[in-house]
């Protein structure tokens, strides 16, 4: 009942509007009173988000600029980094920025975090674990390869490190990340190693298993299938 009520008297309140042009006049006048009661406050939320608007298109044009720029700085730090000169991909050749710069010149842009990704790889290559982590760890995109293939890296880090259970870690987490027939196999096989090496024969075993079961079309299955009857064989003595 109070429900219908209420209905009603919204409903009244409505119908005043239409049939007295005189309510709704009353009712802009106070609309309009209010406003000119509260001036500062009303123009200040308004100018504040005008400010935060303009603030977000300023920043984002700003930042589509700086990516280009990072971009074409970046071109001949990636050049030395195919060709394997780590030392000006690191550091530039003197004319041009190297990935230490973009990091540092462009922080927030798409082509600084890439730089992160190439700096891992390379403090990975020459046998420093510890930074490889740091690099890669730091690296985030939403391409499905690179980012599994980060992980895996990082994982790689760990292994040569001896700690294999941080290794069984990331090969599990680039294995799941948009699991795929492509290259989840891989990292599983690789997951696989770490735990075994960590004394984990069950754990090993069940990720060779998931190979067989998920993965019969994979380059990795049939030595996935032998090196499962062998762990079975050892747990079962």
């Amino acid at each position: 009942m109070k429900q219908k009520h209420k209905q009603k008297e919204e409903f009244h309140s409505t119908s005043d509007f239409l049939e007295r042009p005189e309510a709704l006049q009353q009712e802009i006048s106070r609309t309009e009173e209010f406003i000119r009661t509260n001036r500062t406050v009303v123009f200040s939320l308004g100018g504040l988000c005008a400010l935060i608007i303009a603030a977000y298109f300023g920043y984002k044009y700003y930042n589509d600029n700086q990516n280009v720029a990072a971009q074409r700085e970046m071109f001949q730090a990636v050049r030395y980094f195919e060709e394997e000169d780590y030392a000006n991909a690191l550091n530039g050749d003197g004319n041009n920025l190297g990935l230490i710069d973009i990091m540092d010149d462009y922080g927030s842009t798409k082509a600084a975090n890439l730089a992160q990704y190439y700096t891992g790889v390379i403090h990975l290559k020459q046998g420093e674990y510890d930074e490889a982590i740091d690099f890669l760890g730091k690296f985030s995109a939403d391409d499905v390869a690179v980012q599994a293939r980060a992980y895996a890296l990082i994982g790689d880090a760990y292994m040569e490190k001896g700690d294999f259970s941080e290794a069984a870690k990331f090969y599990s987490k680039a294995a799941d990340f948009n699991a795929n027939k492509f290259f989840s196999p891989q990292y599983l096989m690789k997951n696989a190693l770490a735990l075994e090496k960590n004394g984990d024969l069950r754990g090993a075993e069940a990720s060779y298993d998931k190979i067989v079961k998920e993965y019969a079309s994979a380059y990795e299955y049939q030595e996935a299938r032998k090196q499962k009857a062998r762990l079975s064989a050892l747990a079962s003595k």
